[in-house]
């Protein structure tokens, strides 16, 4: 079977994106996030990427 990236639903604080990239990668959400909130203060560009992936990413549906 595939994997596929999908928002979490037990990981999520916003949207789940951090947390469905944290399960996809098999690392903590915690450093996900982590990684967002340095590209944010970077040069703002995080904040953009965390908008598309919640918009692109598919929620999880294996409820």
């Amino acid at each position: 079977m595939k994997k596929r990236v999908y928002k979490s639903r037990t990981n999520r604080v916003f949207c789940g994106v951090c947390g469905g990239l944290g399960e996809y990668f098999d690392i903590d959400p915690v450093i996900v996030r982590l990684i967002f909130v340095a590209i944010c203060f970077a040069g703002g560009s995080g904040i953009l990427a965390y908008i598309v992936a919640a918009i692109v990413m598919p929620d999880d549906d294996t409820f």
